[in-house]
């Protein structure tokens, strides 16, 4: 897989983000059943089937099928121990219905893109590097960012700028794509990059961040209907965890954080769930240092009561 070498998937292997922290509050020694719902590269995985026992087993689900085969030959000196599922989180219901299971005693939810998905080109989610507009985690999904990019009509590229980006200058950057694809269809992620630069004045072009930030992330979750899978994702989990069952989700944007936080609350005040984090835990600075995917990140985790 261009660029990624052995050394930075095993790099990546060892150090997910927040293990440490996963660790001590999922308790997944005293665990019989845990189910990763964003399996990866099967880091977190990794990081909890050393401590389980060996009476108990681990479900790791991903859309990725990349991922499953990493985090397969990842978890290998576990093997027998835990079963890999393709599918959305938003699917763990019919997942879990199939495997037969009825309570599980550890969700854990991961939102974070993966290091090699962001370094390789062709899969279309980095700014910074030329590859085919893409962004589906799943490659056998319909829709791409090619799609939405080059067929949306510029109200409709607003709103998802606007609500899954929270682009300042939503409205002046679809105007700008809308008029592009005019002449061409954008079909590179570096002819999307400059379209965006090219609708923001001078001053605007050389933030904290870069001026492509939002509408990528926008368009990836858009492409993935990450918000949608997580409200579906949490719900359900919470109806299969068992009495005092764990749930932990690690976020890396506010729009993320707020529907974890607003979720947990709502079942707080129904009496379903208390909260082990009464604010989110984020990465200390050694962690930051270490691994600098993991600077944004948040932890929340609940109980079933």
């Amino acid at each position: 897989m261009p660029n990624c070498t052995l050394e930075t998937m095993t790099k990546t292997y060892h150090y997910p983000v927040m293990y440490r922290e996963i660790i001590k509050l999922l308790e997944p020694a005293k665990r019989k059943v845990v189910v990763d719902c964003t399996l990866g590269m099967g880091g977190h995985a990794g990081k909890c089937l050393e401590l389980m026992g060996q009476d108990s087993h681990l479900i790791g689900i991903d859309r990725d099928q990349e991922s499953l085969e990493r985090a397969r030959n990842n978890l290998k000196d576990f093997n027998g121990r835990f079963t890999l599922v393709k599918g959305d989180f938003a699917q763990v219901s019919r997942i879990l219905d199939q495997l037969g299971l009825k309570q599980v005693d550890v969700f854990l939810f991961d939102l974070g893109i993966s290091t090699y998905q962001l370094n390789d080109p062709q899969r279309g989610f980095s700014f910074l590097k030329e590859g085919p507009l893409d962004m589906r985690m799943d490659q056998d999904a319909f829709v791409s960012a090619y799609d939405l990019v080059n067929n949306l009509s510029e109200e409709e590229l607003t709103v998802i700028f606007r609500k899954f980006g929270e682009e300042r200058y939503a409205r002046k950057i679809a105007q700008r794509l809308v008029a592009a694809r005019r002449n061409e269809p954008i079909v590179t992620t570096t002819q999307l990059t400059r379209v965006i630069i090219s609708a923001l004045s001078v001053k605007f072009q050389h933030g904290r961040i870069h001026p492509a930030t939002r509408v990528f992330q926008s368009l990836r979750i858009a492409v993935n209907r990450e918000l949608e899978s997580l409200r579906e994702g949490i719900k359900t989990a919470v109806g299969y965890l068992s009495p005092g069952g764990r749930i932990g989700v690690i976020s890396f944007h506010s729009l993320e954080d707020r529907i974890v936080k607003h979720t947990f609350r709502d079942y707080r005040s129904q009496g379903v769930l208390a909260l082990i984090t009464k604010k989110p835990l984020v990465p200390g600075d050694s962690e930051k240092e270490e691994n600098m995917a993991s600077r944004s990140a948040k932890l929340r985790v609940a109980e079933k009561i």
